[in-house]
Parts: structure tokens; C-alpha cells; sequence
């Protein structure tokens, strides 16, 4: 059974009784409340001088006790003396303890008030920590480079899979068990992926996967806002996207549209740069020895001239020379020879290249004795 006499010896608040007319109530209550606090601070400052004289008491012991010992052991003449103290100090403990008793039965007896009523058995705070975001060191340029390369290499299979889905709950599914992926790393992959796709005409495939990049750099910044671990914003991101709110809706949709806008351009001048490219090492491969481009020089060149050279005839090469004037003859022989489309002295070159067999001699005689090289076909 429950022991209620515990609750017969409250004693009622201050301000609770009623008072006769002609005192003044506030006052009264005031008064009952000073003393009342006066009373409880009064049995604390006894509690902690019981507390004090106990420590102290017990440190004289066992200093005493600790003396004793060796007084025993020296044989001091003192010894009696010491007991005697020992002995002394041993009752002033066991006074000390018993006035704490009493003192401790005695706050167990005061009455209840409003301010003892309830006491906390126990308090206990709890913070709810964030989860630690993954802190990239400060890395160059190379290391950031290679560490990339490490990532793609490790879970490219798992990346691709990724931006092939197509329903959000899978999309969720999977980062939950890939978190890994969560990551800027993740979308830097996808990134470049849309542009690759974009540059070989698969527009409906890079589409799509611009919506699972999209996603994931929302992922990203809800992180960032947050400031919170990436791989702890899926589930909210997906809940929220999922819900269908107009104006979040809105806002990743256009975000879609002007990043596959972005891929488009990103494409285009991708495809420019690699056909410059391209364009600048074909010129290259035309240069002759002398630094100048063969198109070039030989699209310069009069009309008769540049026939002996597009047919490789040698004699009607020898023949249109003769008709053309010495000087005009030797500036166009001399841009001919720096951009390779003739080669002097052709024959006594090959010929002192031992290592080739006679078929390659002379075929080689014939392709460049006369004139034009094999390089001066455009």
C-alpha cells in the first residue's frame, strides 16, 4: 500500500490563510516568507559547518593515526601521549557524526513547503549533435585531379547507375546505400557525363541525366544551408521534392532547364575548340621545313604552276619554269622548298641512304627528283 503520512506535514504557502481584516496581508506575507527562508538557510549553514569540522576532524585523525605508526616503530617516548590523542580525536569523529545524523533527521522532519515539494531526482541534458561533414584537406590542383580520377575509378559502374534512374524513391533507395556518392565528386561526374552525351547528338539521354545532377546539387546545397553531413540531407531533399510544393517544384525545374541550357552552350563550345584543334594540327602536320604551310603556298602559286604540282608532272613542271620569268621563278621555287612541296637534290639524298632496297630508291627518285613530294598533293 501507498504511505500517505508523508504528505500530513506540509506546511501551507505563504500567502494561502486567510487574515484579519485590519492587518495588512502583504506585509504579513512577506514577513512569513523571510523566515521561512531564513530558517532553510540557517539549517544549510549548519549542514556545511557539521560538514566542515567532519573533514577537518577526520584530517587531524588520520594524521594522528598515520604519527602513531610511527612512533611505534621509533619507539618515541611520546607514545602515550599520541594514543591518548588518537583517542581523543576518534570520540570528536563519532560526536561529529552523530550531531550529522541528527541534523539530517532533522531536515527529513521539516515540513513540506512550496520551494521542497518538488525536488528533481535527476537532471539530465541532451543535445542533439550534428553529424560531422566530411572535411576535404587543403589539396593542389594535382591531388584534387588524382583524387577524382581514384573516385570515378572506384564507382563509375554505381555513378552510371545512378544517373540511369528514373523514379525518385529508387533514386533514394540507392544513396542510402551508396553514400559514398553523396558528394561533389558525384556531380562533378555527372557534369561532365551531360556534355559528353550532349557532344554525341544523345539529347534525350543527357536530358535525363541533367535531372539526376540536378538533384544531387540540390542535395549538396541543402547541405550547405544546413551546415550538416551531405549523406543526412537525401531523405529530407527527397521528401521535399516528392511532396510536390508548387514553389520548390518551380525552382528545381527552372534550375533543370537553364543547366541543360548550360550543357547545350558547354557542348557547342567543346565541339568548336576540338575542330580548332583538330584544324591546327592538320596545319601543323603542312609545315615544311621552312615554316611555311604547304595549302598555303600552294594556293599562292600562278595557276600554271600550281597544276604542275596538284599533277605531279615533272616534265610540264620543267617546261612552265622556263617560260616564267628567272626571278618570279626562283620566289615561288624558294616558298615551294620551305614548305616542302620540293625537296632539292633529292637523288643524291636517297642515294646515300644505304639502308633502303633498290625498288624503294627508286621509287623514291621518282617521286621526288623532279620536283614535287609526295606531301604536295592537297
Amino acid at each position: 500500500m501507498v504511505d500517505y503520512s508523508k504528505w500530513k506535514n506540509i506546511e501551507i504557502s505563504d500567502d494561502e490563510d486567510e487574515t484579519h481584516p485590519n492587518i495588512d496581508t502583504p506585509s504579513l506575507f512577506r514577513w512569513r516568507h523571510q523566515a521561512r527562508v531564513e530558517r532553510m538557510e540557517e539549517m544549510k549553514r549548519e549542514a556545511e559547518a557539521l560538514k566542515r569540522k567532519k573533514e577537518e576532524s577526520e584530517r587531524k585523525l588520520n594524521e594522528a593515526k598515520a604519527k602513531l605508526v610511527n612512533a611505534e616503530k621509533a619507539g618515541d617516548s611520546n607514545l602515550q601521549t599520541i594514543k591518548d590523542s588518537v583517542s581523543t580525536l576518534e570520540k570528536e569523529m563519532t560526536d561529529l557524526k552523530m550531531k550529522q545524523d541528527e541534523h539530517e533527521k532533522k531536515e527529513k522532519l521539516a515540513p513540506w513547503n512550496v520551494d521542497t515539494i518538488s525536488q528533481p531526482g535527476f537532471a539530465k541534458t541532451v543535445i542533439n549533435k550534428k553529424a560531422p561533414r566530411p572535411k576535404d584537406e587543403q589539396l593542389t590542383d594535382e591531388e584534387r585531379e588524382e583524387k577524382m580520377k581514384k573516385f570515378v575509378k572506384d564507382n563509375e559502374k554505381n555513378l552510371k547507375h545512378f544517373g540511369m534512374l528514373r523514379r525518385y524513391d529508387d533514386s533514394r533507395k540507392f544513396l542510402r546505400e551508396h553514400t559514398e556518392l553523396v558528394s561533389e565528386d558525384t556531380a562533378n561526374y555527372l557534369v561532365i557525363w551531360c556534355i559528353r552525351l550532349e557532344m554525341e547528338e544523345k539529347h534525350d539521354l543527357m536530358k535525363h541525366v541533367a535531372h539526376q545532377t540536378i538533384c544531387m546539387q540540390y542535395i549538396l546545397e541543402l547541405a550547405k544551408q544546413l551546415d550538416y553531413d551531405p549523406r543526412g540531407c537525401v531523405d529530407p531533399f527527397f521528401s521535399k521534392i516528392q511532396i510536390a510544393d508548387p514553389l520548390y517544384k518551380k525552382s528545381f525545374d527552372d534550375e533543370l532547364e537553364q543547366f541543360k541550357e548550360r550543357i547545350r552552350r558547354r557542348a557547342a563550345e567543346k565541339i568548336e575548340e576540338a575542330v580548332k584543334e583538330a584544324e591546327e594540327e592538320e596545319r601543323k602536320a603542312r609545315i615544311g621545313p621552312g615554316g611555311l604551310d604547304q595549302l598555303e603556298v600552294l594556293e599562292s602559286l600562278p595557276e600554271n604552276l600550281r597544276k604542275c604540282f596538284e599533277t605531279q608532272d615533272i616534265q610540264m613542271l620543267q617546261d612552265t619554269i622556263k617560260e616564267m620569268n628567272e626571278d618570279e621563278a626562283n620566289y615561288h621555287m624558294k616558298r615551294c622548298v620551305a614548305a616542302g612541296l620540293w625537296i632539292p637534290d633529292a637523288k643524291k639524298q636517297k642515294e646515300g641512304d644505304g639502308e633502303h632496297s633498290e625498288e624503294t630508291e627508286a621509287e623514291a627518285e621518282n617521286s621526288t627528283e623532279a620536283g614535287p613530294s609526295a606531301q604536295a598533293k592537297p
